[in-house]
């Protein structure tokens, strides 16, 4: 598990010295009574620092630029307790490199009623304090989040902690570097992309290392090290006899276990968060990595087949955002339909790669023919996985810009035992029915590879999108294609 707890996001509050020292004392108190109840609140994934009152452009922009270096600050919350001139905010906010939310609160919940006088009134003024900073961020054309209500609120907990979570798989991305092995599949479009804007843009580098590279580390790990992990395979999974050691097949087993220790091995050298691969481009390597890519996503790398390196990228930012939350986030793919009219369906797998972080219940270790490749046979976990409220999210290069486009989603149990297929699947119904999602979702450009996650919401996602400066487009249980198609219209526009 990635530990966001190793992030801080601070919390600037901003005033004024026509007030006088007593006011900015109380200031400076309530500050740090909000910064101490968001940091120990449950569900605040992220430390919440409370940083001192700025109270001059020098003090914001030495606080500001602070941030931009600290290397475990991976974000700001902004909140103006009282008036506080926004003109003094230009030259910090100019200088934000990191993601910002702006808390629309006020230390107190009610309106004193019986005692509240002009004092009362002149420390409590964030119902224009923060009008005034808010127009200063509309006019810098600055991304920001703002949450009103109450600190204590549940519902502005919960943003606060959506933001915070996207603010995490950010600073992940910025400097992470991920391994193409190999190329992309022949011909195929939606998985090609612009790697140099997306390292302009994203923070993250791609490039492609050759296969020879992988299979110089493969061939280099050692017999005992590999029977170490079939060991462990034979106590995490179901296996039949002939897959374990002495049985006929259990060369199949080797390959792969060998394939994953030299794959982690690659990736941990080489300081990669993710990595590709595809099956047309494999010489030197006996079968496609198919448990190896399972489970190293299911500790935390980003990974997508056939040279996906945008949808690899998005996994990993799924997992730190993810998180200590139930269920996981993988590699997923659309593959075919149930159009049954009384109970539509898409059933979604890939040839080998579900992680297996979102297996349900204990998976089965199986070795099948692949079918395409002209490999030897891959060995792979199979297992269903649980229903529940989900979604699906692709990031495509529509060439002036990335999408990032969401689909919500309802997972439901297999209702079949689906004794011949030899993969990891997932059931679902999109919202907001059939018909509507997958045209929405075609007419959106989106690819055929995705990320499914089991803990995020779209709230997460549009956050992410936001700081990532990506075009958001999401498929719900209010869209209607009309406007669906309008809004991409309008977006087309607003991008030239």
């Amino acid at each position: 598990m990635i530990d966001l707890k190793a992030f801080e996001v601070w919390f600037v509050t901003g005033s004024q010295h026509l007030y006088g020292e007593e006011t900015l004392k109380l200031v400076a108190e309530h500050s740090q009574q909000i910064a101490a109840g968001l940091d120990s609140a449950s569900g605040t994934p992220v430390r919440v620092v409370y940083k001192p009152v700025v109270k001059t452009p020098e003090e914001i922009y030495t606080t500001l630029q602070d941030a931009n270096v600290a290397k475990n600050c991976i974000g700001i919350i902004a909140w103006m307790h009282t008036f506080s001139p926004a003109k003094m905010w230009i030259r910090g906010l100019s200088i934000l490199q990191k993601p910002m939310l702006h808390l629309h609160t006020q230390f107190n919940r009610d309106i004193p009623w019986n005692s509240i006088d002009m004092d009362f009134m002149n420390l409590n003024q964030s119902a224009h304090g923060d009008r005034e900073f808010g127009f200063m961020v509309s006019r810098m054309r600055k991304n920001r989040k703002v949450v009103v209500g109450h600190w204590q609120d549940p519902e502005v907990l919960s943003q606060i902690n959506s933001w915070a979570r996207a603010a995490a798989g950010w600073h992940d991305w910025q400097g992470a570097k991920f391994a193409r092995i190999g190329d992309n599949m022949r011909y195929v479009a939606v998985t090609e992309g612009d790697k140099v804007e997306a390292e302009l843009k994203f923070g993250y580098s791609v490039n492609t290392y050759g296969i020879g590279d992988l299979v110089k580390v493969i061939e280099s790990i050692d017999h005992d090290t590999i029977n170490n992990l079939v060991d462990e395979y034979e106590s995490a999974y179901t296996m039949a006899d002939d897959l374990k050691k002495g049985g006929d097949r259990h060369q199949s087993v080797f390959d792969a276990a060998k394939i994953e220790l030299g794959l982690r091995k690659f990736l941990q050298e080489g300081g990669f968060k993710g990595f590709t691969d595809t099956f047309e481009d494999l010489h030197g390597i006996i079968q496609l990595p198919g448990i190896a890519a399972q489970r190293l996503m299911a500790d935390g790398y980003g990974f997508a087949a056939e040279g996906d390196w945008k949808t690899a990228a998005l996994v990993r930012a799924f997992k730190v955002m993810g998180s200590g939350l139930e269920g996981g986030n993988g590699f997923m793919e659309d593959y075919t339909y149930h159009f049954d009219p009384d109970n539509q369906l898409v059933l979604g797998s890939h040839m080998l790669e579900i992680d297996a972080s979102l297996a349900n219940g204990k998976p089965s270790l199986e070795v099948h023919p692949l079918g395409i490749g002209g490999k030897a046979d891959p060995a792979r976990l199979v297992f269903n996985v649980s229903g529940g409220q989900a979604l699906n999210a692709s990031m495509v290069d529509m060439g002036n810009r990335f999408r990032l486009l969401v689909n919500e989603v309802e997972a439901v149990e297999p209702q079949n035992d689906l004794p011949r297929l030899p993969v990891a699947r997932v059931l679902w119904k999109p919202y907001p029915d059939m018909r509507t999602g997958c045209a929405a979702w075609i007419y959106a450009g989106g690819a055929h590879h995705t990320v499914y996650s089991q803990n995020l919401t779209a709230e997460h996602v549009q956050d992410f999108a936001d700081m990532a400066g990506l075009e958001f487009v999401r498929i719900g249980k209010d869209t209607r294609l009309d406007q669906l198609r309008n809004e991409l219209r309008w977006n087309d526009a607003s991008y030239r």
